[in-house]
């Protein structure tokens, strides 16, 4: 059987290093190597995927991030067009609309191949973060981004999009809606479950029996974490007696633990401390609003934790509010503590919320996402033969 042939682009190939990342590999992980052939190309990665080929192209730290990395396509075109020339791909699959990846689509141009991208990351989101010091370019720095974001993904055959916000949001600055398919994350189910827990490894955590919220996701400013910070400080000075644990490191983690000296943090953790750190813990707070989706959100639920969001960006659609979990006010510090207390006095609301999220995680399975991206992928091929 002819095998079909993908050339997957991405800036950074590491398994679990974040939430692009981890929906990435779901799909590496479940190719069929007798039906298909990918080529890897990235910044940072191994030599090796799944037995498949990885050209790794020279990168450079980014300076506002530096546990980021940037490929430099330019540096080795020669090389990544002689092996991508050699593959000859059948289609090409772009991770984010970088260097590397207006490479790729401009490959993929010019030899009339069919481009697959998943939407990873809301960039847009990260500007107000960003540049928050420097107010005045704002709003220029997202017209720039826009119409670069329309340019580039008005140009693939096939853009996975998260949520119906981040449809809304791709759509009001130009991006074709036709090219979009909603295309939810998955999670393992068996691995995130409230049989992980361990009231033990908590009690070592936390050294007693409180109530236990906890945060996960990697500690960098464009997840609102002054606004952690603020309720953080209103539990302290309402004298709550709940735990606060911090899962999850970053750029911004020593600025955390000035600001939260009482909090507890693990620093990274793997899959599977994580899934025991929720199904421990009491609720789940996530203030971010640069979510393209929030896995993190659908973990804690599938771990059997009521879930307190920012009513914003891709998250906010995973919750219907007062029925499998609530949204706030994103930077509205005493939003969030109103929920807390109300979760924490009435038992019988935090039992139903809790179910009902349960109920929801179900629906997001790995296994029955990844044959639509591969579907997808048959489809494509048809079309660049």
């Amino acid at each position: 059987m002819k095998k079909i042939r993908v050339a997957f682009f991405a800036e950074i190939l590491i398994e679990d290093f974040d939430g692009a990342s981890r929906t990435m590999f779901q799909l590496i992980k479940r190719i069929n190597p007798e039906k298909y052939e990918f080529l890897f190309i990235c910044g940072t990665g191994p030599e090796h995927i799944m037995n498949f080929n990885c050209i790794k192209v020279p990168a450079v730290s980014l300076p506002i991030n530096s546990n980021y990395k940037m490929a430099l396509p330019s540096l080795a075109k020669n090389v990544i067009k002689e092996n991508i020339k050699s593959f000859k791909p059948h289609v090409i699959h772009i991770a984010t609309p970088s260097l590397l990846g207006n490479f790729a689509l401009k490959y993929a141009g010019k030899h009339n191949l069919p481009v697959i991208t998943i939407y990873h990351t809301h960039f847009i989101s990260y500007i107000d973060y960003y540049l928050k010091h420097t107010p005045f370019l704002i709003s220029k720095v997202k017209k720039m981004v826009s119409k670069s974001h329309k340019e580039f993904y008005n140009q693939c055959q096939k853009i996975y999009v998260p949520s119906l916000s981040i449809k809304e949001e791709l759509k009001e600055i130009g991006i074709r809606p036709s090219l979009m398919r909603l295309w939810k994350r998955g999670i393992d189910l068996t691995l995130f479950s409230p049989e992980k827990g361990d009231a033990a490894m908590l009690r070592k955590l936390t050294g007693n029996d409180q109530p236990t919220i906890i945060f996960a996701s990697r500690l960098v400013w464009e997840k609102n974490l002054e606004t952690l910070f603020h309720i953080y400080d209103l539990c302290v000075a309402t004298k709550m007696e709940v735990n606060f644990l911090i899962a999850g490191d970053g750029t911004a983690r020593k600025a955390c633990e000035i600001r939260m000296k009482n909090a507890v943090f693990t620093g990274k953790v793997d899959h599977h401390e994580l899934a025991a750190l929720y199904a421990s813990s009491t609720l789940f707070l996530f203030p971010s609003i640069s979510e393209t989706y929030g896995n993190v959100v659908i973990e804690a639920m599938a771990s059997g934790l009521p879930c307190i969001i920012a009513d914003g960006g891709g998250s906010k659609d995973l919750i219907e509010q007062g029925v499998n979990g609530y949204k706030c006010n994103p930077y509205d510090a005493e939003d969030y503590i109103a929920i807390i207390q109300l979760l924490l006095s009435d038992t019988h609301l935090y039992n139903q919320i809790r179910g009902e999220g349960l109920k929801s995680s179900k629906e997001c399975d790995w296994n029955q996402l990844a044959p639509i991206y591969f579907r997808d992928i048959d489809e494509l091929a048809g079309k660049s033969n």
